[in-house]
């Protein structure tokens, strides 16, 4: 049997380019090798302030944008994490088998301590949700990127302690690094996030897109068009990487040391290939978009499908406690009423 892979995406806006090339596009050609499953992580969107109005509408947004970016709903899963309840009850359980120091110390949440002015528990126990969002389906490998590696690691201390304490339970998730290099945001210096308004959506028309690379951050040591340039240091030669062919790369980091080609020359190449391969990204996404009950109806039937494996696993999890609910202990018996 295949093995299975467990992944998610945070509905917090409009998916972007980074989103799209470092996992999105990879999830469509994971669902041939393993038995995949997709979460739109909601719980975890909910650690930074957003209006509740329109968390509906990015949930819908996000499923759009996995479903136009090639994942086939019969050959993976695909579900909203809120509608298994399983999740926060696997995560209350792990919390206990997690110090706060390791929370404590975990980069992403330093980061984006330092973004906030008032910090939560939530922020500081997303790893640990994390974790029971992998372990409740027994995942066996997970796709990330570098900037989450700390965090599997963590999810696999946790397995070990767990399953150390109460018996073989959870395998311990080993990572898949994800092949496309870390896109950063058009500002060439942070990571692209709609929060800091650096990003580039992934189903922008082509006209909107050329807007945003026209203006994206380069070589900034490069002041004129004749002055050599060091694709080492710009974003815009990482995403050639990510999006043109092998010999195109070549050709840009050579023209652009030599300076036989400019920076508006480069963008003009790397936005072509995004058109073309974006192409029916957009058309798939338009047709979604005109079809909402399409897309619900993937949800919920993904949302059976993962309440069809949460729940006897966390009944296992908590047979293997000592917990009664689903455990199959026998109940205390209730004294008898005095006469």
């Amino acid at each position: 049997m295949s093995k299975r892979i467990f992944s998610g995406i945070q509905p917090t806006g409009e998916v972007h380019l980074g989103n799209y090339a470092g996992a999105l596009r990879n999830w469509a050609r994971l669902v041939s090798q393993y038995d995949c499953i997709y979460a739109l992580v909601d719980y975890h969107a909910i650690t930074v302030p957003y209006p509740a109005a329109e968390m509906p509408r990015r949930v819908h947004d996000a499923a759009v944008a996995v479903l136009s970016a090639g994942v086939d709903p019969e050959r993976a899963i695909l579900f909203v994490q809120s509608e298994v309840p399983e999740h926060t009850e696997l995560g209350w359980i792990l919390g206990a088998f997690t110090s706060i120091g390791a929370l404590e110390r975990m980069t992403q949440f330093k980061e984006k301590g330092e973004e906030q002015q008032h910090q939560n528990l939530g922020l500081l126990a997303y790893p640990v949700l994390q974790a029971a969002d992998i372990l409740l389906y027994k995942g066996e490998v997970v796709p990330v990127g570098e900037d989450q590696v700390q965090h599997l690691e963590l999810c696999r201390e946790i397995a070990r302690r767990f399953n150390h304490t109460f018996g073989q339970v959870f395998p311990e998730p080993d990572p898949l690094l994800t092949p496309t290099p870390r896109i950063m945001g058009v500002d060439g210096k942070t990571k692209m996030s709609k929060s800091r308004n650096n990003t580039i959506p992934m189903l922008d028309p082509p006209e909107a897109m050329w807007e945003k690379l026209r203006t994206a951050v380069t070589d900034e040591n490069r002041k004129r068009r004749s002055d050599p340039g060091n694709p080492d240091v710009c974003n815009i030669f990482t995403m050639h990487k990510a999006f043109s062919t092998a010999e195109e790369v070549v050709m840009v980091n050579r023209e652009c040391r030599s300076a036989g080609i400019g920076c508006i020359d480069c963008k003009q190449l790397l936005h072509k290939n995004l058109t073309t391969e974006l192409a029916p990204v957009r058309e798939r996404a338009l047709d979604l978009q005109a079809h909402p009950e399409k897309v619900r109806k993937i949800l919920d039937r993904g949302g059976e499908r993962a309440r069809g494996i949460a729940g006897p696993v966390m009944a296992e999890v908590r047979g293997a406690m000592g917990l009664r609910g689903e455990s199959g202990l026998p109940a205390a018996p209730v004294p008898a009423a005095r006469a």
